[in-house]
């Protein structure tokens, strides 16, 4: 079985954060005495201080230490996201005082027979040496933090993460705060006892505090571990250094964005790396990780042969279905030539984007329906009634329109004024979808009857509406800006079918429905009447159908295989109905 650098530095940190929870909860315990810190210490070192612990532990704390120096010299840039910044940086204040730490307890109990008790930390933080507990509460502080922020950006890209999120985020504000009063209160006791007689020598004597030896041993220890610990930091920079040297000397990789914007860098950058570097927008949820991808691209024109992806990368792209030429930006490091990228998400991507999506959603051509509808003369209303009337009814309006198109199995993609528009067919097929929004025509024709009679003592005249419905090719992707983003249509099917709705004031019906649909769905139109009529935009005229009211629509077929929406964010766009029509 294979195992991965990331995996090993992940698992690694995740016991270490596990160590420091459990310090941390050891501490709370001083919130109920000081016998009870010593009492949860038997159980904290039944778990550590035995040979498999022990390994685990500082098998893990050393692992996580030399790879995180390589994961700096990995980098070929130290542009990074500012919460990637704080773990760096919080991650390489801690080594040096941890070892302060293990070599005033671990060790010296280990070598010199100290007993590194509650009773001997606490005197040796509050009575002997207070700024070594400053220190220790210091680096609880950055071990906590710096374990967060990974376990966050690592568990937020499960499915699960969103829903106990919160629960989280408490848990990790309250230990601290009760390891840090739990610590407080332990001190206060440690003043009380230090005021009886005799205490401070028995518990000495006890406790068999440092003698000379011991204490010359910590700082010798703590001057040969700082020195290692800056020779591997110096080193690690240096052969940065030493590697940029002789990219340089190889040749220069030519990327070209989109625009176009082209940027020249060192060969062994990966494409993340190179945006960074030339400050172009990329977005990477995980820091670059290869764990969640956002970051994927889309491979263009290339002069040279790109290395093939490894197997992160692989499992990562095969979750999200990404089609063939589809890579992940930070793990692909070209080498030196011409290479044309897209990226194929915007820099404002988030973590759902990092699951396994309908392909559809990155854009392509399908035949589908598109369905628009318009109030009639609903500005003259307007005018005359009150703001809150006028969102009251506009409100009541859209929840029935939702409902009716969501209920025949359509995506609403948007509230345009007091318009509506939806594609039908996405994930269903023509034929499929040509039904649903005939179904969806008559099921809105149904339900602003309905509307009409519950507002007839609110609405001077009933409301009423135009429906226009095309079939046809479309482009089909998610598109806009940051929270704007959703899944919509564009072309001349969309375009059609909203001058078909137009059309409705001009022939004074409620419908226009193009022949087509009728023939896509096998449903028999011929009842309603039939005209060819010019669109602006096209050259050849369009046979439809006009009907005074969608009711006219022939029930059967149509009803047979009507179904609620799979998408789950059609129920979105149905629960956030009355914001949208504000």
């Amino acid at each position: 079985m294979k195992i991965s650098i990331r995996a090993v530095r992940l698992w690694s940190g995740v016991i270490l954060f596990v160590y420091v929870s459990m310090h941390l909860l050891n501490h709370a315990l001083g919130l109920v005495s000081l016998s009870a810190m010593e009492g949860g210490r038997v159980w904290f070192l039944a778990v550590w201080r035995n040979p498999v612990g022990t390994g685990v532990l500082y098998g893990s704390l050393s692992a996580h230490i030399l790879l995180t120096m390589w994961s700096l010299f990995s980098r070929r840039s130290l542009r990074m996201h500012r919460w990637e910044v704080s773990q760096l940086v919080l991650g390489l204040l801690i080594p040096p005082i941890l070892v302060n730490h293990i070599l005033g307890t671990r060790l010296v109990s280990e070598l010199f027979g100290v007993v590194d008790n509650y009773h001997y930390i606490m005197l040796i933080f509050t009575h002997f040496a207070p700024s070594v507990g400053a220190q220790q509460i210091a680096i609880l502080i950055f071990a906590w933090v710096h374990g967060c922020i990974g376990i966050h950006f690592w568990l937020r890209l499960k499915p699960w993460y969103a829903a106990v999120r919160m629960w989280l985020f408490a848990g990790a504000l309250l230990i601290p705060v009760f390891a840090l009063l739990g610590f407080s209160q332990a001190a206060h006791e440690i003043q009380v006892l230090l005021k009886q007689p005799g205490w401070l020598q028995a518990t000495m004597a006890s406790i068999r505090l440092p003698n000379p030896a011991a204490v010359a041993f910590v700082e010798n220890g703590k001057i040969v571990a700082w020195l290692i610990l800056f020779g591997l930091l110096a080193t690690t920079f240096g052969a940065r250094f030493v590697r940029s040297w002789l990219m340089r000397r190889k040749g220069l990789v030519r990327l070209v964005y989109p625009g176009p914007q082209i940027v020249d860098v060192t060969r062994g950058l990966s494409v993340l790396e190179a945006s960074r570097i030339a400050g172009i927008p990329h977005a990477s949820v995980c820091g670059g990780r290869g764990r969640c991808s956002t970051c994927r691209i889309r491979i263009g024109e290339s002069e040279v042969a790109l290395p093939e992806a490894n197997e992160d990368e692989r499992k990562v792209l095969a979750r999200v279905g990404a089609p063939p030429g589809v890579r992940l930006a930070c793990q692909l490091r070209p080498e030196p030539g011409r290479l044309q990228i897209t990226p194929l998400l915007p820099p404002t991507a988030t973590v759902r984007d990092a699951f396994n999506r309908p392909a559809y959603l990155q854009g392509r051509e399908e035949e589908i329906a598109v369905l628009f509808a318009d109030l009639r003369s609903f500005t003259n209303f307007s005018e005359k009634k009150l703001p809150f009337d006028v969102v009251f009814v506009l409100n009541r309006y859209f929840s029935a329109m939702g409902t009716a198109v969501v209920s025949a199995g359509g995506h609403l993609d948007k509230f345009i004024g007091d318009g509506v528009m939806a594609l039908f067919g996405i994930d269903s097929g023509r034929q499929q979808g040509c039904r649903e929004a005939l179904s969806a025509a008559r099921a809105m024709s149904e339900g602003l009857e309905e509307l009409n009679r519950s507002l007839e003592n609110d609405l001077d005249e009933p409301l009423r509406i135009g429906i226009g419905i095309h079939a046809g090719p479309a482009i089909v992707g998610e598109m806009g800006y940051g929270q704007a983003t959703n899944l919509t249509a564009i072309g001349d099917t969309v375009n059609t079918a909203s001058r078909l709705e137009t059309m409705t004031k001009e022939f004074g019906v409620e419908l226009v429905v193009s022949e087509i649909v009728g023939d896509y769905a096998e449903i028999d139109l011929t009842g309603l009447r039939s005209e060819e009529v010019s669109i602006r935009g096209r050259e050849q005229p369009l046979k439809v159908r006009f009907a005074e009211t969608a009711l006219e629509i022939p029930v059967t077929g149509i009803r047979a295989k009507r179904r609620r929406a799979k998408r789950s964010d059609n129920s979105v766009a149905t629960s956030e109905i009355p914001a949208k029509s504000k």
